[in-house]
């Protein structure tokens, strides 16, 4: 993306009562959000953008959009950091298509997890012990099976879910409410770090954006929005993990619960949700049953999005493979450049010359298949006496 074009995305996500509706009437009129900046506020309100969205715009500092630039391109960062705007065709999709999306997403760390996926793992913040071990019990097994872990970097259930896939070896996303160089609370740091060397951290908040109560409503609906599911471990009535899971329901979501003693009150909010209707949710099979439908729905969807196989630009494409293998020529590319021993999707990508999201659908699929076993973090091919004939998450 070229930085004017950058700067006016970086502007809309700073502008107060700039939304994505507005963001895309812009588009739709100029071609471009740097062509929407050139017009000026005579041109905004052509296009239908309301007067307080305009002096919004127009109230951005430059000096703090240079600081953003600064940051995302910062030659010192230890790890990998990009914005990627609702349009991109790597924004992942059912956050595209959630009722309510960010503008964009800031990303430190790998943001090829965004299209894997998603299992979101939500509770208490002060969870019993049973509740904590409970977390990362099933954050450990479902990481293992292929999903990616995804929560919101809070003390309790979140950092118990995010530690347990990490020491598992698979992969996990934290949500923040915050700017994407401010890891909230402080005594999760070290988690943070880690988290953005082996998963990713993710934010809608520009940098420097500090930790308000009214940001982590809109983080929890990004992490219910980015998810298949959402699993509610252990939560009082009052706790925040319930408005994630109304935010999972009201976009098309599962939502799966935990049940405790009726003498614990964190289990009352998943008694709450069970009632509503929540799956109720006693082991790790039963998480795989409930989301065993959507991911193959989410892979079949990724299919007609992504069209015909997509490449990265100078890759060598290298069709040759073995036609046995299956019918469908782009999942014997993958199969081919697969072997017994695992390895990671960038590696398999630089194999096949494919774009992180076209892989990462073709992945599910032959997961789903049961001719690919993710582990880890990690594909391989199934050994012939180990395959499957339903499909089912690894």
């Amino acid at each position: 993306m070229r930085d004017p074009e950058l700067r006016m995305w970086l502007r809309c996500v700073r502008a107060a009562r700039v939304g994505v509706p507005a963001v895309r009437r812009l588009i739709q009129r100029f071609g471009q959000l740097d062509a929407a900046w050139d017009e000026g506020r005579r041109g905004w309100l052509a296009a239908g953008i309301e007067a307080r969205s305009c002096d919004a715009l127009e109230a951005v500092a430059e000096s703090d959009l240079d600081t953003d630039l600064a940051w995302l391109g910062d030659p010192a960062a230890p790890h990998p950091r990009r914005f990627c705007p609702v349009d991109d065709g790597e924004f992942p999709v059912l956050l595209a298509e959630s009722p309510h999306p960010p503008i964009g997403l800031f990303v430190v760390g790998d943001p090829a997890l965004l299209w894997q996926p998603q299992l979101a793992i939500v509770g208490s913040r002060h969870p019993t012990a049973a509740g904590q071990e409970n977390a990362a019990a099933f954050a450990a097994a479902l990481s293992e099976s292929g999903f990616t872990i995804t929560s919101g970097l809070a003390e309790g259930v979140d950092h118990a879910a995010h530690r347990a896939a990490l020491d598992a070896g698979g992969a996990t996303i934290a949500v923040m409410g915050t700017g994407p160089d401010s890891i909230y609370p402080r005594a999760n740091r070290a988690l943070g770090v880690d988290i953005a060397a082996r998963g990713a951290l993710v934010t809608e908040f520009a940098p420097g954006t500090g930790a308000r109560r009214d940001h982590f409503p809109r983080r929890n609906r990004i992490i219910a929005s980015l998810s298949l599911g959402t699993l509610v471990v252990e939560a009082g009535v009052q706790s925040g993990a319930l408005i994630s899971a109304r935010m999972a329901m009201e976009a098309g979501r599962e939502v799966m619960a935990i049940p405790g003693s009726i003498h614990n009150p964190l289990a009352r909010g998943c008694h709450r949700l069970l009632r509503e209707g929540a799956a109720l949710i006693e082991t790790v099979d039963d998480v795989l049953d409930v989301l065993r439908a959507p991911a193959l729905q989410l892979a079949e969807r990724f299919r007609l999005q992504l069209g015909p196989v997509q490449t990265r630009p100078g890759s060598a494409r290298d069709g040759a493979g073995d036609a046995s293998s299956t019918h469908d020529p782009e999942h014997r590319r993958v199969l081919d450049a697969l072997g017994f021993d695992p390895c990671r999707i960038e590696q398999l990508a630089e194999r096949t010359g494919l774009t992180l999201p076209a892989l990462s659908s073709i992945l599910l699929l032959l997961e789903l298949d049961g001719l690919v076993t993710a582990e880890h973090g990690r594909y391989a091919r199934t050994a012939p006496t180990a395959a499957r004939n339903t499909p089912g998450p690894a």
